[in-house]
Order: C-alpha cells, then sequence, then structure tokens
C-alpha cells in the first residue's frame, strides 16, 4: 500500500493521457496555447505501465484525464488495457463530451464504468464564450450518448464564474435530475495565469451555491462515501445527488487519497503544490523492468504534502494550467 508521512493511503490515480484539448474554456486555459512536443509525451504503453505499477502498490480506483483524453488516438485500446489489471476496482473518464456520440459506447465496452462531463452552461451563446470554441448541441448529444451506453453513473461539473454563470445553477441542477446524472459543482481553481478575467472578482463559494440550490431543491446529506472530493447532498424524492468541490472554502486535504501522473510523466502528488518526481527517465531507461518505477512511486509518498495553498492572488497562483495537470 501506498502511505505519505501523514498516514493518508493512497489508492486513487488520476492518469493524463494528454495535456491537448478541443476547448479552450476560459477558467482553464489560455486562448493561445503551447503543447507538449510528442517526443516528451509518453506512449499508450508507458501509460499501461505507469497504471500497472500503480495498481501494483494498492491503487484500486483509476480515472483517465488530460487535456481531453477523446482527443488521444487509441484512447479505448489503453481503457481495456487498464480496465484488465488485476485488483483494479474501477476505471472512469472526465471529458468535454464533445466526442462522446462516437466514443460512449466503445469506451463502456472497454471497461470504463463511470464518467464525468463538463458542462457549465445551457446557454448556447454563453457556453461557446466560456469554452471559447465548443458548441453545447454536442455536449448534449454526447450526454445522450452516454446515457445510451448504459454506464454506471454519469456526473456532470460545473464550474461557476459569478456574473458568468452563477444565474445557471439551478437550472444545471434541473438538467441533471431530468437527464438522471449526479451533477457537482467546482470552485475555480487557481491553476494557470489567465487574463480573462479576475479570479477573485469572479469566485463563488460553495457555501453560497448550496443555498441557491436549497431554494429550489430540498437538499440532504447524502450517506454514501466516494473516493474524491465532492461532498454530496441527495436531492428529496430523487436518487440524484448535487455534489461541491471545495478547494478554497472547505479544505478536503486530510481526506485526501490520490495523487496525479502527468501526460509527460511527472508525478504530482499534489494539485496545488509543485512536489513531483519525474518517471519518464525510469520507464525509458528500463522498458523491461518496473521495479524502479514502483520503487521510485513508494519513495514519493515521503514528499505528498500535508495541504494546498490555494490563493486568488495572482502572484500565488500556479503557473501550471489544469490541461498539464491532469483533470
Amino acid at each position: 500500500m501506498l502511505t505519505d508521512r501523514f498516514g493518508r493511503t493512497v489508492d486513487y490515480l488520476r492518469l493524463s493521457v494528454t495535456d491537448r484539448c478541443d476547448f479552450r474554456c476560459v477558467y482553464c486555459m489560455a486562448e493561445e496555447m503551447t503543447f507538449l512536443p510528442r517526443a516528451e509525451v509518453l506512449t499508450l504503453e508507458e501509460l499501461q505501465r505507469v497504471a500497472a505499477a500503480f495498481v501494483a502498490l494498492g491503487v484500486r480506483r483509476i480515472r483517465l484525464t488530460g487535456g481531453e483524453p477523446l482527443v488521444r488516438r487509441g484512447i479505448e485500446q489503453l481503457a481495456a488495457g487498464i480496465s484488465a489489471l488485476p485488483g483494479l476496482d474501477e476505471l472512469t473518464l472526465t471529458t468535454n463530451g464533445a466526442r462522446l456520440r462516437q466514443f460512449a459506447r466503445p469506451l463502456r465496452d472497454a471497461g470504463v464504468r463511470r464518467l464525468n462531463i463538463s458542462l457549465d452552461s445551457l446557454d448556447p451563446q454563453r457556453f461557446a464564450t466560456l469554452t471559447r470554441t465548443g458548441q453545447l448541441a454536442d455536449v448534449i448529444d454526447g450526454i445522450q450518448a452516454a446515457r445510451e451506453a448504459g454506464f454506471q453513473r454519469i456526473r456532470l461539473n460545473s464550474v461557476i464564474l459569478r456574473g458568468r454563470n452563477d444565474d445557471e445553477v439551478p437550472g444545471l441542477v434541473d438538467f441533471a435530475l431530468h437527464n438522471d446524472c449526479d451533477i457537482a459543482f467546482i470552485e475555480e481553481m487557481p491553476l494557470g495565469q489567465i487574463a480573462e478575467h479576475s479570479r477573485g472578482e469572479a469566485f463563488v463559494s460553495s457555501a453560497e451555491l448550496r443555498e441557491l440550490i436549497a431554494a429550489r431543491f430540498e437538499l440532504l446529506p447524502a450517506t454514501d462515501v466516494t473516493a474524491g472530493p465532492s461532498r454530496y447532498w441527495q436531492v428529496a424524492g430523487s436518487k440524484r445527488r448535487v455534489g461541491f468541490i471545495s478547494p478554497h472554502s472547505h479544505n478536503f486535504c486530510h481526506l485526501c487519497n490520490r495523487v496525479r501522473v502527468t501526460v509527460e510523466g511527472r508525478l504530482l502528488l499534489c494539485l496545488g503544490n509543485e512536489h513531483s518526481v519525474d518517471l519518464k527517465p525510469l520507464l525509458r531507461e528500463f522498458p523491461e523492468d518496473d521495479q524502479p518505477l514502483r520503487e521510485a512511486i513508494v519513495a514519493a509518498m515521503a514528499i505528498k504534502p500535508e495541504r494546498h495553498h490555494f490563493s486568488h492572488e495572482p502572484e500565488e497562483q500556479l503557473v501550471r494550467f489544469m490541461n498539464m495537470t491532469g483533470g
């Protein structure tokens, strides 16, 4: 088992398969982006080795992320290989949803059991503004394709910005309920330097959103516990849940059970810090031996920080964008 110096067991890996994305969401990326050269990106075989090493060390859940994972050629084959690893309990994936009409069924057949789909607005023009390049109709169709494919659970993810889409929160909940989906509202994370808006001025806390939703829907504390950072509430009279991910207003670091591996092979020990270990040299120096890789992963637990220190102040924000972080 992977245990850090604070006694937390790591059993959840978020594995990025690409830093590229077909959207340019205003809270996630700059409008003009420079992506990694192909030689610096882990191959599908190397990603499979990373996943196998973590599962051998006790990781039981893996989430495939990006960028947008569905732009990575061969994603279905990678998913099938990872889902077949002995000891893995669950393989999930986060996507912007625009390509799910093509990929939902193959992903389900490959062993992906749950999907998280980003959806920040139900207004086509506003959606296009927030994503810069996305079309709402593609995502709505992708959600329908995911439902038809029969995933065990689908969750919508919404990042709410004051004055941009906060007036849509009840409508987003209503849309989720009518489409048999859970929904999670995520406080904007200060990753990457952006000029499109002020993160401090746009910030909306989870508590404020919960009050807004409770004015229309009765929310009951959910009793089930998930592997991720969401705190869930049950919608009365429904099987569906509303979740809140609150890195600013309700720090959940003491429960952290996860690490991230970027598509360039960097093992990130914390979303909000730069503590990391480069796994790519081990993958390429020892192509037939995963023991050095596993030893490096175990040793990295000693530098996993106790918590992040997210701030809205521009000088304190990490320069690493979310597409480089891995979901």
